[in-house]
C-alpha cells in the first residue's frame, strides 16, 4: 500500500499562458473594431477592463488544463462543473494487482488527520483510517486473485483511493471553479488543492485571476 499527498500540475506551457492575453484582446477588438490599437500595453488594459466590467465572455476563448492527483471523493466534486472536459483514471480498466501499479493500491492521506499522524497519538482517527485502507487493499487483491475483474473488485475501494483527473476549462469557468472551491465552506481536501492552484494561476496570469489576495 502507498499513501501520498494530493497535488496538481498545470499542463499549459508558460508560453501558452503568456499568449492568452494577446489572444483575448485580439478577439475582443472584433467587437469594437479597434484592431488598429493593438499593442501589449493597451491589450492588457483592455483585458483588465473587460473583467472589471463583467464582460467575461471574451475570456471563454482560452482554456487551461490541470492534472489533479487526488482522492476519488474530491474528483466526484470536481466533475460537477459543467463547462469543462474531463479525463480520469478508470478503475474499470486499471488492474492494481499488475506490476505497472507496483502490485498495490495508492491512497490519498487525509489532510484533516495529518497532525495525528505526525504526532503518532495512540488510538487516533488516522490509525483507524489507515487500517481501513489496508483492509480495502487486501480485499481488492484477494478478489482479483479469485478471478474478479477490476470493474468488479473496485466495489471494495473507498473514496480515499488515489485518482488522476485532467480538467480542461476556459478561463471564465476556472474563475468560477476557484471562487467556489476556495470558499470557507469547501471540503478541506478541496482547499488543500485549490488554494495553492489559485495562487499559482494568479502569479502566472494576474490579470485573469485577480481575486486571490485574501486566500490563506
Amino acid at each position: 500500500m502507498k499513501i501520498i499527498k494530493p497535488y496538481y500540475h498545470i499542463l499549459n506551457t508558460i508560453e501558452e499562458l503568456n499568449s492568452m492575453i494577446d489572444r483575448i484582446a485580439q478577439i475582443a477588438r472584433t467587437c469594437y473594431k479597434s484592431e488598429d490599437r493593438a499593442n501589449p500595453i493597451d491589450d492588457r488594459y483592455l483585458v483588465a477592463k473587460l473583467i472589471k466590467n463583467g464582460h467575461e465572455a471574451m475570456i471563454e476563448h482560452c482554456s487551461i488544463s490541470v492534472k489533479f492527483v487526488c482522492d476519488r471523493g474530491i474528483s466526484h466534486e470536481l466533475v460537477r462543473h459543467r463547462v469543462a472536459s474531463f479525463a480520469q483514471e478508470s478503475t474499470r480498466y486499471c488492474n492494481y494487482s499488475k506490476e505497472k501499479f507496483g502490485k498495490n493500491i495508492t491512497f490519498i492521506r487525509p489532510c484533516f488527520w495529518e497532525e495525528e499522524w505526525k504526532e503518532n497519538i495512540p488510538e487516533n482517527k488516522y490509525d483507524i483510517w489507515y487500517d481501513a485502507m489496508l483492509d480495502a487493499e487486501e480485499k481488492y487483491l484477494e478478489l482479483i486473485e479469485m478471478g474478479a475483474s477490476p470493474q468488479e473488485a473496485r466495489s471494495v475501494l473507498p473514496n480515499s483511493l488515489k485518482t488522476e483527473i485532467v480538467i480542461t476549462a476556459n478561463l471564465r469557468e476556472w474563475r468560477h471553479i476557484l471562487k467556489l472551491r476556495t470558499a470557507k465552506a469547501a471540503h478541506p481536501q478541496m482547499l488543500e488543492l485549490m488554494i495553492p492552484l489559485a495562487k499559482d494561476l494568479h502569479e502566472l496570469m494576474p490579470l485573469i485571476f485577480d481575486e486571490v489576495e485574501d486566500l490563506k
